[in-house]
């Protein structure tokens, strides 16, 4: 699967584009989502005391694709192909990294 296959299928259950607030709810949601795998984190390190072998995979892994859900259902409001914004991105820390300036901040580096 490449990334435009699975952004239209996310669109399967995404709400239309004219619903009331919806560019909204997808900024909010991919930050609330964000904000779920921060927390799987933040419960490994409270709890389990940063002890990787009992870090829950399973659950980051649901969570990063609830992220990937609203990354593919936003870009596609926005008219954006996310396999296009797949490969810009890899070609722009590939320019980074060529530069040494891949851990530098800001986007022009």
């Amino acid at each position: 699967m490449d990334f435009d296959d699975y952004q239209r299928g996310a669109l399967r259950t995404a709400a239309p584009r004219d619903k009331k607030n919806e560019l909204l709810h997808l900024v909010l949601g991919l930050v609330g989502e964000s904000g779920e795998v921060a927390e799987k984190f933040k419960k490994w390190v409270r709890d389990l005391d940063s002890d990787e072998p009992r870090l829950d995979r399973a659950g980051i892994a649901k969570e990063l694709g609830d992220v990937l859900w609203y990354v593919a259902v936003l870009a596609d409001y926005l008219d954006l192909s996310l396999d296009d914004i797949a490969t810009a991105n890899l070609a722009k820390l590939a320019d980074r990294h060529g530069r040494g300036v891949l851990g530098g901040s800001g986007d022009n580096r």
